[in-house]
């Protein structure tokens, strides 16, 4: 089984995103930064005040369409206006997507706010927004044991990525999620862009509830995210043992995040 986990930017690096993911081989396809807006379609304008970005109008559909033999399940963690090319003020939908190959059955989904809760803002923020995580259950028929495929797109902090009261509690309530939904077989891998430093206590908190991270000090920036710390995504297992293959892919370059890819 493959599973595949990258921030998609909200699709800025659109065309190199849908003609890199049929190829990916992914089972289990994990994406964050995914946006949604009902009846529109093409680019959109996002600003909070600090930061303008085009982003795509509906990436979840977008991104269906490009694998119409996956199952897709969209989360929000918060919504807010876009404009459109002619100035049309519109509401969308900000969050994670996990999409399931058809050939493997989804057997449980479950979800927790591991910071605030939704908000439909009138305009967006620039101080911390409500953050979710969304876990998905299937069965590796070849290993005959359960997976659960949890993933998280962790707080952005204007101050930078150190440790923070709230980053300890976004890791405990994640750990909360892990211990809730985990049965006795169960393998539990943790994935996304946790806007994080490796040597953040999170990781302490999540290896409690026996989290291995994969990760490290490693390099998860492509060239297209030109600040110095290069960290931010990070995946962890429940089981070491488990894991044939692990890649923070380098190229092609689909974001300003790298992809990280697991075979199990």
């Amino acid at each position: 089984m493959r599973i595949t986990s990258v921030n998609a930017w909200g699709g800025m690096l659109f065309d190199e995103l849908v003609e890199w993911l049929p190829g990916t081989g992914a089972h289990v396809l994990c994406l964050q930064e995914v946006t949604r807006t009902a009846d529109l379609t093409g680019w959109t304008r996002f600003s909070d005040g600090e930061r303008k970005l085009p982003q795509r109008a509906n990436l979840f559909d977008e991104v269906r369409a490009a694998l119409p033999r996956h199952q897709g399940i969209f989360l929000a963690s918060d919504s807010g206006p876009v404009y459109d090319d002619t100035g049309g003020r519109h509401r969308q939908d900000f969050g994670l997507a996990a999409f399931v190959a058809e050939q493997l059955p989804v057997v449980g989904v479950d979800s927790t706010f591991v910071h605030g809760e939704f908000v439909d803002h009138d305009e967006w923020t620039i101080p911390v927004r409500p953050r979710v995580a969304l876990a998905v259950r299937t069965v590796d028929r070849v290993a005959g044991r359960s997976v659960w495929v949890v993933q998280v797109h962790g707080l952005r902090d204007p101050a930078g990525k150190a440790d923070t009261p709230a980053r300890r509690d976004q890791a405990e309530r994640l750990a909360h999620l892990v211990r809730r939904i985990r049965g006795p077989r169960d393998l539990v891998v943790v994935c996304g862009d946790f806007n994080l430093l490796p040597d953040s206590e999170t990781f302490d908190v999540l290896a409690e509830v026996g989290l291995t991270d994969l990760v490290g000090a490693a390099d998860t920036r492509t060239s297209r995210y030109p600040k110095p710390v290069r960290h931010a995504s990070y995946l962890l297992v429940s089981d070491v043992a488990a894991v044939q293959r692990f890649e923070i892919m380098t190229a092609p370059e689909v974001s300003d995040h790298r992809a990280l890819i697991l075979d199990i």
